[in-house]
């Protein structure tokens, strides 16, 4: 009214948003893949995220989602990505070229890999001194294990030099009917006892399995069960 003094309640009073989707968080996730559910977007505000059949990330209709199976959190400003033990574990996609070691498991289009050293020679004579009789064995500084659901041993394929290359066609690994494989996919080299993963510009790309956990950027894309999340970073 003319004269009278402005309520308190008025002058304290915050401007509220329409919905919650304009309220700001740290981060969000985009669901890149998820039978249907393209488009998504999880807004990671709280200190911890569980993602897994239950928690605070639901994702019941996927069963290569462990019931708790990864946690987004914040570590002094940074996200990072957790293995909470789950059974098929998180996979990061490979920038560039990154290191590798024996045991390690990537996934390259559809199929999963597996990186082992080359097992010790066995081929020596037996005790009455016969030799068994085999194929001709090439030196091979390491090997490819492709793995099949259940955790069944596909293909064993041992480098015949100093790098395999992984691919659809004109590799020296081909996934001819692998939809979401690239002409040139990905590559495993070995140097002086170490190995890297190099991505080579495929279109799907290459994803790595972490071993604990892992600081996020943005951009990077996360592969849980068969769910590949995109992070997005606020950087107001």
């Amino acid at each position: 009214r003319c004269g009278a003094a402005v309520p308190p309640e008025i002058l304290s009073a915050q401007t509220l948003f329409f919905g919650d989707m304009q309220n700001p968080a740290k981060a969000k996730l985009i669901l890149i893949r998820g039978e249907g559910m393209e488009g998504l977007s999880f807004h990671l505000k709280a200190e911890q995220h569980v993602v897994g059949r239950s928690g605070q990330l639901v994702f019941p209709d996927d069963l290569f989602v462990s019931p708790k199976h990864a946690n987004f959190f914040y570590r002094d400003g940074k996200l990072v990505v957790r293995d909470e033990g789950s059974l098929n574990g998180v996979y990061i996609r490979v920038r560039g070229t990154v290191e590798i070691q024996a045991g390690d498991v990537f996934l390259a289009g559809e199929q999963l890999f597996r990186l082992e050293a080359t097992p010790r020679a066995t081929d020596g004579q037996d005790p009455d001194g016969t030799y068994f009789y085999s194929s001709p064995k090439h030196p091979s500084p390491f090997r490819l294990v492709q793995v099949f659901q259940g955790g069944a041993m596909g293909m064993i394929v041992c480098a015949r030099g100093t790098s395999l290359q992984i691919g659809r066609e004109g590799s020296d690994l081909n996934f001819p009917i692998d939809l979401y494989m690239s002409g040139a996919h990905c590559k495993i080299e070995e140097s002086g006892g170490k190995f890297t993963l190099t991505d080579m510009s495929s279109r799907n790309g290459t994803y790595m399995r972490i071993k604990a956990e892992r600081e996020l950027g943005h951009g990077d894309y996360v592969f849980v069960g068969r769910k590949l999340l995109r992070v997005e970073l606020n950087t107001n």
